[in-house]
């Protein structure tokens, strides 16, 4: 009986997996290697730590030609800088977008082509799904990206050592700054999430796609000039790098 049980129980949570959407704020390994195994090797950066107040917003899923939009502009009014980690597909629909990102210093990096379920992605198709989005946002900007965020956050063995030999790094979040905006929580809910939580270093998860990111937006605007009234710089994720001892591509 008690083997009949536990056979079913896997069953079910099998099925489970299945179903379940794959969202950015699900982060998941098959390998059974957790976080501290990959940052002490400096494969996955989560955060910096950072004696100075600086933080990274990051922002997946875009370009959207209206919300990136609406992004950049408040970007651009408190002087703070940010990563967009685009989908090749959306790259190709808003290249004009994405050059003014690159335009204002913004960083580009790499979320896959079409936003795929990583859990049934295989080596080969992932590789096209990175590749095409490199191409998608050199033919747009002409620069190519060293950092690269897996659709939902999931990661194992295998396809971080493929990234990392294709000269990426895989770059997530920090836990405790997932602001899980996708789900519109409601504007006070994300601004609380960030200013609660802020922490040197801290890299925030944010989604410029996906319906409509007004709460995003609203919260931005009202993120922004409170920090930075505590003292906060915004940079990118490669700029925060540069004050710890992860190199990209060994630099």
């Amino acid at each position: 009986m008690r083997k009949r049980t536990r056979t079913l129980i896997a069953l079910l949570t099998v099925m489970i997996l299945a179903v379940l959407p794959l969202s950015s704020s699900a982060v998941a390994k098959k390998d059974g290697k957790g976080r501290a195994y990959y940052e002490k090797r400096g494969e996955i950066v989560w955060e910096v730590p950072s004696g100075q107040k600086v933080m990274a917003l990051t922002f997946d899923d875009g370009p959207d030609a209206v919300f990136t939009s609406q992004i950049a502009d408040l970007l651009r009014k408190y002087d703070a800088k940010a990563t967009f980690f685009v989908v090749g597909s959306r790259v190709k629909q808003n290249p004009s977008v994405v050059r003014q990102l690159a335009d204002d210093g913004h960083e580009l990096a790499n979320h896959t082509f079409s936003h795929p379920n990583m859990r049934r992605l295989s080596p080969a198709r992932l590789q096209r799904e990175v590749e095409q989005t490199q191409k998608a946002i050199y033919d747009a900007t002409g620069k190519k990206p060293v950092l690269f965020r897996p659709p939902g956050g999931y990661y194992d063995e295998s396809l971080v050592d493929s990234l990392r030999k294709a000269g990426f790094l895989v770059v997530l979040w920090s836990w405790h700054q997932d602001t899980k905006d996708w789900t519109d929580p409601g504007t006070n809910k994300i601004v609380a999430k960030v200013l609660k939580n802020a922490r040197n270093g801290d890299i925030v998860l944010f989604h410029d796609y996906g319906g409509a990111r007004d709460q995003t937006v609203h919260a931005i605007e009202e993120i922004l000039p409170t920090l930075q009234k505590e003292g906060y710089r915004f940079v990118t994720v490669s700029e925060l790098l540069t004050l710890s001892k992860v190199r990209v591509n060994g630099k």
